[in-house]
């Protein structure tokens, strides 16, 4: 939580933030308006090793684990993307992979990612994919925001991140071990996300995978 800790990152709600045990030595807050789980900003790690860290992931096409995993997200998306849309791969990584799957059977889909893959985001897309990529955002409810205003309108996001269920469930798990993960959402987290940046839920797997459609409103 930004500055003092009192601040969200997410939602923006000022709040004393309750601490979280964790499984390892950083130090959680979680918020009580959103349900986002962060780690305190004195652990985020500057750019240059994050992007280290992304650099060394073996990623790519030739990887069938990889390509299994991607399809948790491609799979049900494919119920509400059609081939005449744009698409982008918000967070690709250094070897775009989700774009070219999705290319092969037909869809449109171009790559970004701030630290491998410029784009000047100066077009609006009928969908977007950001698959283990919201847990990686500093600054999540910027990111967000400007995910949101790339698509069209109606447009699909695709999100892809693992859900913590409870506070005992979270002390324990494996996932918030690694120290590139920053932010954790609950499935109440998202409901937040879609009231706050305007968004209706269209699927939910109830642990990872979510696809919300851009509501009209004014901007």
């Amino acid at each position: 939580m930004e500055n003092s800790g009192k601040i969200c990152r997410l939602c923006g709600s000022v709040n004393e933030p309750v601490s979280v045990s964790s499984v390892d030595e950083r130090s959680y807050h979680l918020c009580e308006n959103c349900y986002l789980i962060s780690a305190d900003q004195k652990h985020l790690l500057d750019e240059q090793s994050e992007k280290a860290r992304y650099a060394s992931h073996q990623n790519g096409i030739q990887f069938d684990g990889y390509v299994s995993f991607l399809r948790q997200a491609i799979d049900p998306a494919l119920n509400f993307i059609t081939e005449d849309m744009a698409g982008l791969d918000y967070g690709c990584g250094p070897v775009p992979t989700l774009s070219e799957l999705l290319n092969r059977e037909g869809y449109a889909c171009e790559d970004y990612d701030p630290f491998f893959v410029k784009h000047d985001l100066n077009k609006k897309f009928g969908f977007i994919f950001s698959t283990e990529v919201f847990e990686h955002f500093y600054y999540p409810g910027k990111e967000i925001q400007k995910i949101r205003a790339l698509l069209d309108d109606d447009g699909i996001l695709i999100v892809m991140t693992e859900r913590w269920e409870d506070l005992d469930h979270f002390s324990k798990w494996t996932y918030a071990r690694d120290k590139y993960h920053v932010c954790f959402y609950h499935t109440k987290t998202f409901a937040g996300i879609c009231g706050q940046f305007g968004f209706e839920p269209l699927f939910d797997d109830g642990r990872k995978v979510i696809i919300l459609k851009k509501a009209n409103r004014q901007e």
